[in-house]
């Protein structure tokens, strides 16, 4: 965040965090993609984002709180990111812009079927999904067992891939 913000509205605030592009992306890809390292955020994003803004909203992330980085124990070298409970909480936005994006843009089947199912599922759906979140980022329990909000997104997307034969 910068040292000197434009103003003392909540929008602003938070727009300055993660009201660009990349931050958001990243954000989306950590919580539906469960990429943790850099180099799958870096490859495994359908927008082609470079190592030097990777690693600048990166850091912008973790000085605000919205994610945070561990050394994995597997290698030195690599770190593991994970979503705080400020960047769980971030959740529902991005649903809302997802079910706002299908509405009225033209996205495609295969990315547009989770935010329609997030959509119609609503915040009990998005409840679940960050108790998952939270589990998975966070060590907590989860309160609910049974197929999680994100192995049915998951096979709602696989399965409009399998539909189509250009993929």
């Amino acid at each position: 965040m910068t040292d000197d913000p434009r103003s003392g509205c909540p929008i602003n605030l938070t727009l300055e965090v993660v009201g660009d592009k990349w931050s958001l992306l990243i954000i989306r890809d950590m919580m539906f993609g469960n990429r943790r390292h850099f180099r799958e955020l870096l490859t495994k994003s359908e927008e082609g984002i470079s190592s030097n803004i990777l690693a600048d909203r990166l850091k912008t992330l973790l000085d605000a709180d919205i994610i945070r980085r561990e050394d994995d124990p597997s290698h030195k070298q690599k770190g593991i990111y994970s979503l705080t409970e400020q960047g769980i909480e971030l959740l529902p936005i991005l649903a809302q812009m997802a079910a706002w994006g299908y509405k009225y843009l033209p996205v495609t089947a295969e990315l547009g079927i989770r935010a329609r199912l997030l959509s119609e599922g609503g915040p009990k759906m998005w409840a679940e999904f960050m108790d998952e979140l939270r589990e998975t980022h966070l060590g907590q329990i989860r309160r609910k067992k049974g197929p999680s909000v994100g192995e049915r997104l998951q096979a709602a997307y696989e399965k409009v891939v399998a539909r189509n034969p250009a993929n």
